[in-house]
């Protein structure tokens, strides 16, 4: 099938795109065809290519949104607290863990990137740098957060504060520790106040 350049920045591109997202996050990418979402967004399947060119491109387009939505949501929250007057460091971290917690809560599958890695990783997939961006997205989160708050270690305590909010991420999807989040703010205050690490 002739395919032209990708353009999904039209009416009919956002439309797949969002119809694609919901189906990819609740039924799995492999259990999702391109006759499904053309046939849900109301397009022809010849529409979907020419605004993705591929199935593998438009996970891609899915995962990218996904990030993007997540990172305006988180920051938002963010910088309310921020304003507030929560001080840098610890308080931050631990208001962070507070705002993916809530997240968690209204994603009920858990992490789009999770459940896409364990159908797509290990494999030259496009969708797989987005995942990675995702990932590493957080872990500047965290490790810039204890530097404004000067901890000394930012980069080696931001690396397992990243490790426990995607342990947590994952116990409170499946459901196995209910309290994961609560247990992982408990661990980061035990690792920031022997190194001084102010928590507000």
């Amino acid at each position: 099938m002739p395919r032209r350049s990708p353009n999904p920045h039209t009416p009919a591109g956002e439309k797949i795109l969002a119809t694609a997202a919901v189906l990819f996050y609740e039924r799995g990418i492999r259990g999702v065809g391109v006759d499904l979402i053309a046939d849900q967004a109301g397009v022809t399947k010849k529409t979907l290519y020419d605004r993705f060119g591929s199935k593998d491109a438009l996970v891609a387009a899915y995962l990218t949104r996904r990030h993007e939505r997540w990172v305006a949501w988180f920051d938002e929250r963010l910088a309310v607290r921020r304003a507030a007057g929560l001080e840098p460091g610890a308080g931050q971290v631990l208001a962070a863990l507070e705002i993916a917690e809530e997240w968690a809560q209204e994603n009920r599958r858990g992490c789009a990137f999770v459940n896409a890695h364990a159908e797509i990783g290990g494999t030259e997939h496009p969708g797989n740098a987005v995942i990675l961006a995702d990932k590493l997205y957080m872990l500047g989160v965290f490790t810039a957060l204890l530097r404004e708050g000067g901890q000394p270690t930012a980069d080696q305590v931001g690396a397992q504060v990243h490790l426990l909010y995607e342990g947590a991420m994952v116990a409170h999807t499946t459901r196995a520790q209910p309290d994961a989040f609560a247990t992982a703010r408990a661990a980061v205050r035990s690792l920031l106040v022997p190194s001084g690490g102010a928590l507000a």
